[in-house]
């Protein structure tokens, strides 16, 4: 069966088509960062038009890749996400649905991150502990089965992503930051400053990013004060980065063992770096698994996967959902919900 898949809930237009029998036949992305980088983050109403723009020619582009007339089924993002770029994809979706006679799922964003790792020659099997940082979402998953989830730790404040972006604002770096500062980081000392692990020596497993970025922004301004920022934004940069990863790192593996779990693995735009993905392999005694690079940021591909693996969840074609907010634990196993 061929499955569609759809990504647009934020700022990347994501198609690919997957097979469940040949795998992954073709796929398209188109980015908008050229279209946001003068705002320095997201515009949501040039998000949505941009989508409404590119995503009937990447869906033609990818069928005459794969030469296929029309797909088995649709998938789309749901959410959590933009309203708007998440309706433009499940509009899309249910008028190709009605079109080609075809089933239409809603997939959850982070469950299609959390899938991603499927798409490789040697995929994770259930169960494993699911470390998921992207965007505004930084969670740690006991998964158990397809939509057998256990939140076992979220974020409080920040995730891991908008403090890497907020960091890199801070040390006046361009959008999108994350990866930019990670760049800046592999030329400086992660020793010169001593940041804080958030919440490393309290029970539990959730998150908090606001303090290490609050302790940034006090060093940026010393800095400036001294003038001599532009000497030491590598150093403040390293030794940001390896706070963040330090504490991502010991408290996937701290929940990991809580429950038992020996493999882990690691998904979502923060997912890419490479100091996060080297400490937790030379870290965790068991096995870590990641999507290939490409496959961390935004993208179709992972929808597809996930619309394969919950077809038994397909929704009339008439209803188009789109969540903002959307938890990654109320999910169920597929064809279990009424």
């Amino acid at each position: 069966m061929n499955v569609l898949g759809i990504e647009t809930s934020c700022d990347e237009t994501g198609v690919a088509l997957y097979s469940t029998e040949r795998g992954l036949l073709a796929e398209a992305l188109h980015s908008q960062i050229d279209l946001h980088a003068v705002y320095g983050g997201v515009v949501p109403e040039i998000a949505s038009r941009d989508h409404i723009r590119c995503l009937l020619p990447l869906i033609r582009q990818v069928l005459a890749e794969a030469e296929v007339e029309r797909p088995d089924a649709i998938a789309y993002t749901a959410g959590p996400g933009l309203v708007g770029a998440l309706m433009v994809g499940g509009g899309m979706a249910a008028g190709l649905g009605l079109a080609w006679n075809c089933p239409v799922v809603a997939v959850h964003h982070m469950e299609g991150h959390l899938l991603a790792p499927m798409l490789e020659d040697e995929p994770p099997a259930f169960p494993f502990l699911a470390l998921l940082v992207s965007g505004g979402h930084s969670m740690l998953i006991a998964v158990r089965a397809l939509g057998d989830y256990e939140l076992l730790g979220t974020t409080l404040d920040d995730a891991v992503g908008e403090a890497f972006d907020k960091t890199a604002k801070l040390l006046g770096l361009g959008y999108p930051g994350g990866p930019a500062l990670a760049a800046l980081a592999e030329t400086g000392d992660e020793r010169a400053f001593d940041f804080p692990r958030p919440m490393l020596n309290r029970p539990g497993h959730d998150f908090s990013f606001s303090g290490l970025k609050t302790a940034v922004m006090i060093e940026v301004r010393k800095a400036a004060e001294r003038g001599d920022i532009e000497t030491c934004r590598a150093d403040i940069a390293a030794s940001f980065q390896r706070a963040a990863v330090d504490t991502l790192v010991r408290k996937a593996i701290r929940a990991a063992n809580s429950v038992g779990l020996e493999r882990i693995v690691v998904a979502g735009g923060v997912g890419a770096n490479k100091l996060l993905r080297q400490e937790i392999a030379d870290q965790f005694p068991g096995r870590v698994f990641y999507p290939r690079m490409a496959y961390c940021t935004d993208n179709g591909a992972m929808i597809a996967i996930a619309g394969a693996l919950r077809l038994a969840d397909a929704t009339p074609i008439s209803e188009i959902r789109a969540q903002a907010r959307w938890p990654l634990d109320s999910l169920a196993v597929p064809g279990t919900r009424d």
